[in-house]
Parts: structure tokens; C-alpha cells; sequence
């Protein structure tokens, strides 16, 4: 566990998403969680050596994030729309029956999933005191439609979840590439000015970083609106996949993964826009 800055800790050890730790004189409050069951409990046990645990938070309903979170007994706390996907979920999961190239596509069979779903959650925004300390949960969609970030303005620092991507690309298939575009450019101008930003996956973020994921993801709709009239999906799918990889700089070992998440998620976003753009058409 590695310490920020005071009152924050983050752990990226585990398998799933990194994990931070705000700590304050109440208590400690977890910003996401280790994706297995004996890791979710092992790390547990090392936070407490922080601050006794007090809530749980969800960046997202991105399934690497939130399903060791029916290991966790604390009240936990999300955006509407990630608690409203959530409660879509079967309570038995297999991660090889829908692969999305995560950690979470090598699990073969859980139970229990119900019990992840946050029961805690707000529409806008939401401040929670814990003890002296104020945290301010912010919703801020484009990777998910319940995409949030947590900010503590005492120490001018916010956490962003996967907003920014440095390192490796984001699955697409939930996104609002618009609404995500505005939220990168609202980074850009107030909170990059004032704050400290920290990427879920990526750490301490800089404006390049901003900049050049706005990059990327103006390439998107094109290459969806292509994909769109494709008769081979899967095969065009994968030359774009190829394409869009050239903007990240991945190790050999995670390659395989990556693209599968980039052209799973490319898949799942056009079958998505345009089912809609159907419907919207017969009306």
C-alpha cells in the first residue's frame, strides 16, 4: 500500500482496478475493491491498520471493480445508474459467458452478486462528513452512464476512476463518447487548475494525459459509424482494434487482453447506437 499524500493511500497489488484509501480522524472510506473474495478480505484486514473501515465507494459498476464487494460488510455507495445497472445483474456470474477483457473474465462461477449492489446512491451530487473530513461524490458520466468522481476539497485532490486512461484502453461498451468528451474537457479547465487528479488505473494525471484521451475518443464515432455497415463485424472490428492500440503502449504480456477489451467494447457500442438509432427511426 503506498501512501499520496496524507489521508490517501493507494493499492494497486491486487487483481481488478487499483484501489485508494481516504483516511480521516472517523475512519476510512475504500474507493473500489480487490476483484477476488480471499483478496478483498486480505485487504481489508490491511486497512484497518489505517483506520477502522467505514463505506465502501464505487467508481463505476465496471465488474473488476464491484464484484469482491459481497466480501465487504460496509454500506456502500455509488451513482444511481451504476446501483440501477447493477440491480440488472443475475446473482450468479461467469465471467467466460460475456468476456469484456478483464481480470474478471477468468472467474468461472460466483455467487452472491446481489450483495454487491450499493445501498447507498445519489443523482447528482452527494457530500458525505466523516468525522471532520468532507467527501464530495460528483457524477460525471462518459465511461458508464453512473460514472462518478470523489473529490476531498480540504486537500484539493479528486479521484476520477476511468475518466482518463494512460497506459491501456477503456472498454467502450457503456460509453456516452459526448458526454464523455464534455467531462474531459471540464477536467481540463476547472479541476486540472486547482486539484491534484488521480486516475483510477493510471495514478497522478497530468493535461496531456486529458488531452490525449479526448484524442482518442473523437476517433471512436467514425470508426463505429463504419463498423456500423460492416457484414463482417468481427473482422472489421479487429482491424480498427488494431488501429486504435497504436495510441497506448501496452506490455507483450497484456496485449491479448486489450484487445479484446477495445474490440469487445467497440462491438458492444455500435450494436448499442444503432439498435437505438433503429427504434428512434420507426417512431
Amino acid at each position: 500500500m503506498q501512501k499520496v499524500i496524507s489521508g490517501l493511500f493507494r493499492e494497486d497489488q491486487y487483481p481488478g482496478v487499483p484501489i485508494y484509501i481516504i483516511t480521516t480522524d472517523a475512519g476510512t472510506l475504500i474507493l473500489d475493491c480487490p476483484l477476488y473474495s480471499e483478496d478483498a478480505s486480505e485487504f481489508l484486514n490491511a486497512v484497518k491498520e489505517l483506520g477502522e473501515p467505514r463505506y465502501i465507494a464505487l467508481h463505476d459498476g465496471q465488474r473488476d471493480r464491484v464484484l469482491g464487494v459481497r466480501e465487504i460488510d460496509l454500506p456502500i455507495i455509488a451513482h444511481d445508474k451504476t446501483r440501477e445497472y447493477m440491480l440488472t445483474w443475475s446473482d450468479t456470474f461467469k465471467g467466460a459467458s460475456n468476456p469484456m477483457g478483464g481480470e474478471s473474465d477468468s472467474i468461472r462461477r460466483i455467487t452472491g452478486v446481489k450483495s454487491a449492489v450499493p445501498e447507498i446512491s445519489f443523482s447528482s451530487e452527494f457530500t458525505l462528513h466523516l468525522g471532520s473530513t468532507e467527501i464530495h461524490f460528483l457524477h460525471k458520466p462518459g465511461p458508464t452512464p453512473g460514472a462518478m468522481w470523489v473529490s476531498i476539497p480540504e486537500k484539493n485532490t479528486i479521484m476520477i476512476g476511468d475518466t482518463v486512461h494512460i497506459s491501456e484502453p477503456p472498454f467502450l461498451g457503456f460509453a456516452d463518447i459526448d458526454a464523455w468528451l464534455d467531462t474531459l474537457q471540464e477536467l481540463r479547465d476547472t479541476f486540472l487548475k486547482d486539484f491534484r487528479v488521480y486516475s483510477s488505473r493510471d495514478g497522478r494525471i497530468e493535461r496531456d494525459d486529458v488531452t490525449n484521451m479526448a484524442r482518442f475518443l473523437r476517433k471512436i464515432p467514425l470508426r463505429v459509424e463504419r463498423l456500423s455497415s460492416s457484414k463482417e463485424m468481427a473482422l472489421d472490428a479487429e482491424s480498427i482494434t488494431a488501429e486504435l492500440m497504436e495510441d497506448f503502449k501496452i506490455p507483450a504480456a497484456q496485449s491479448e487482453r486489450m484487445k479484446l477489451r477495445l474490440k469487445a467494447g467497440l462491438i458492444s457500442l455500435t450494436e448499442r447506437l444503432y439498435s437505438i438509432e433503429e427504434q428512434d427511426g420507426t417512431d
